[in-house]
């Protein structure tokens, strides 16, 4: 195989953003697809170089193959929609039956995330997995919480060293998601901007106290609501072939559920709480956007190094 063929069907292979389950047999029928055409071409009297460089032209550019592929096989299943679904349905059903206050309840939901999420990611690493991955994060914010009760000595202490070691922990997670797809690390994140809304809407000084409790019983039913809304995008989002429509999805998912919070807690809609949380909700998609262009731009420069 020449450079220049695996260069193209490796641009082909990052760009179809294919199942581990999908990827082998597809690029290998592709492959052997261009290796029948090019002994087509080298038996009517070309050479090996100019009948792969025919083909491929033939073939046509690398991104219009990779989005017929990705359109022709990104398509969830129902059983799919279902299992990336779940996290946000259980969730949901804690507020909305009112069982959040229930330590043995929000623990059976909590252990049941973390072993989903750890077999998902052992085997494969299949689409419903990432929104499993997202709520492993919510242990993350509980502790990051708690450690605002710290004396104020110790909290000044503390706390910047576990932003840090949470900061980096969840760079880490969005680096090894993105090497799937950008929208994956989106897909996991998109809980995010509404946990952030919710909780500033029941406490907005950061410290839970009685007040807080009585916000978040009266509250309860519409944060059960908005994590069912979240189930419901991300099963249009399994469904759904195409790219643009996916994008657009998830750019809009959170803003009716951060309207409502915002209009709830404060009575009206444009401020800087609305703003704040709409730049949350838009980072939670660009920022995996920007640091795949990056990751590639670095795998393009060593491949270019190892050439030279």
């Amino acid at each position: 195989m020449t450079l220049d063929l695996i260069q193209y069907l490796e641009n082909i292979r990052s760009n179809a953003r294919l199942e581990r389950s999908d990827e082998t047999i597809i690029m290998s029928e592709l492959e052997a697809h261009i290796e029948d055409r090019v002994q087509e071409l080298t038996s009517s009297g070309l050479t090996k170089e100019e009948a792969l460089k025919k083909c491929l032209e033939q073939m046509g550019s690398t991104k219009s193959i990779s989005r017929q592929i990705y359109e022709a096989y990104s398509q969830g299943s129902w059983k799919q929609v279902l299992l990336a679904s779940m996290p946000h349905i259980l969730f949901g059903l804690l507020f909305v039956l009112n069982w959040w206050h229930y330590p043995g309840w929000v623990s059976i939901v909590i252990i049941l995330i973390l072993a989903t999420t750890i077999y998902g990611w052992c085997h494969g690493k299949p689409t419903w997995v990432f929104p499993w991955l997202g709520y492993t994060l919510f242990p993350v914010v509980i502790v990051g919480l708690m450690l605002l009760y710290l004396p104020k000595g110790w909290s000044f202490v503390v706390l910047p060293v576990y932003l840090g070691l949470a900061l980096w922990w969840l760079f880490r997670i969005i680096i090894l998601t993105i090497k799937r797809d950008w929208l994956f690390s989106s897909l996991m994140l998109i809980p995010l901007p509404i946990i952030i809304g919710w909780l500033l809407a029941i406490s907005p000084s950061g410290r839970f106290s009685e007040e807080s409790i009585q916000r978040l019983y009266y509250y309860a039913p519409w944060i059960g609501l908005s994590f069912m809304g979240l189930a419901l995008t991300i099963a249009v989002f399994i469904r759904l072939r195409q790219r643009w429509l996916r994008v657009g999805l998830l750019a809009a998912s959170s803003l009716p559920t951060i309207s409502l919070i915002v209009y709830h807690s404060t009575g009206y809609l444009i401020n800087l709480a609305f703003l704040g949380l709409l730049i949350i909700m838009w980072g939670v998609l660009l920022i995996p956007l920007l640091l795949e262009k990056r990751l590639k731009k670095r795998t393009v420069s060593g491949i270019r190094k190892k050439e030279n």
